[in-house]
């Protein structure tokens, strides 16, 4: 399917103006609600999202937005349900089942979130915060090991992402070496991440 965000005005007046001549264009809607989300008007990208929607139901990317939005709300519940509506209308589209996993990581549920971010991998290879948030997952499952090996996955696609590294040293502590997790949480800050002041406490003896 083609993707709708790539071509077309993008300024919010462009797009409202090409809008008046083609209103019922569901790509030139969804550009809309892309470009207003860029400007934080959040209530209209809503309306956008919705309209473009009612016009082309296939819009998968529309979906995985209106989950966006919900989970900027804090609406956990219905961000699941957009991206699982994504995925039936493009079932090998990765980002909304990376999304899945990540609300289910939200929800303290690592092992529903295991099965949909290893559905995202195996879609994507690249898709570096699926390799990071299976790492959290695993973690949360009493697997360190695991999170090791499928954060430094990421770190070999990313080598300046932050919370791949600050996994990696989460892990070493959880495996009781403070002082592997150290360099880790070290490259994680010199990335730009920010480590909880509580584990920088932590293992600030280990200096």
């Amino acid at each position: 399917m083609k993707k709708h965000a790539d071509y077309g005005p993008k300024s919010v007046a462009a797009l409202k103006a090409a809008l008046q001549d083609n209103p019922d264009s569901a790509t030139l809607l969804y550009n809309l609600g892309v470009s207003l989300v860029a400007e934080r008007n959040l209530d209209e990208a809503q309306k956008a999202f919705e309209e473009a929607l009612a016009i082309e139901p296939g819009i998968a990317e529309a979906y995985v937005q209106l989950g966006g939005l919900a989970m900027h709300r804090g609406d956990l519940d219905e961000c699941l349900k957009m991206n699982r509506k994504a995925t039936e209308v493009r079932p090998r589209f990765a980002v909304p089942w990376g999304n899945i996993g990540f609300v289910h990581m939200q929800q303290q549920n690592p092992d529903k979130a295991v099965k949909a971010l290893k559905k995202a991998i195996s879609l994507d290879p690249q898709f570096i915060q699926a390799h990071t948030t299976l790492g959290s997952a695993f973690l949360a499952l009493g697997d360190p090991d695991g999170c090791i090996m499928q954060c430094s996955k990421a770190i070999e696609i990313e080598p300046m992402f932050g919370p791949a590294y600050n996994n990696i040293g989460l892990a070493y502590l959880d495996k009781g070496e403070p002082k592997k997790a150290l360099m880790y949480f070290d490259k994680a800050i010199e990335t730009g991440f920010d480590v909880e002041s509580q584990v920088l406490e932590e293992i600030a003896q280990y200096r």
